[in-house]
């Protein structure tokens, strides 16, 4: 079975970094885009960053400047960078692959569990 497995998150002050990696697992055929969203209470669910497999990006104009994705096809894993962090960043972030299973036939959006990320003094 195909999952996204998140870690990295935590507790952190205002101007701290935290850094979040995700590892896709189970029998998969291929990642197209991986991503990053978050969802703070009483909010909908955004977009933070995405990566394509050939490595372009896209960044939230909120985090522009403070948060780097990257990915290591070799491992499937996808990372968020997050610095200068701020409370507005407070969230559980969740991050989303698209995949093809192995022996499947359609593409899909794929989710984490979700990690709680937590900007406080």
């Amino acid at each position: 079975q195909v999952q996204l497995v998140e870690s990295g998150g935590g507790l952190v002050q205002p101007g701290g970094s935290l850094r979040l990696s995700c590892a896709a697992s189970g029998s998969i055929w291929g990642i197209n885009a991986m991503g990053w969203y978050r969802q703070a209470p009483g909010k909908q669910r955004e977009l933070v960053a995405a990566i394509t497999s050939g490595g372009s990006t896209n960044y939230a104009d909120s985090v522009k400047g403070r948060f780097t994705i990257s990915r290591d096809n070799a491992k499937n894993t996808v990372y968020l960078q997050m610095n200068s962090l701020k409370p507005e960043d407070t969230a559980v972030y969740y991050c989303n692959a698209d995949m093809r299973p192995l022996g499947g036939s359609y593409w899909r959006g794929y989710w984490g569990q979700g990690t709680q990320v937590t900007v406080s003094s």
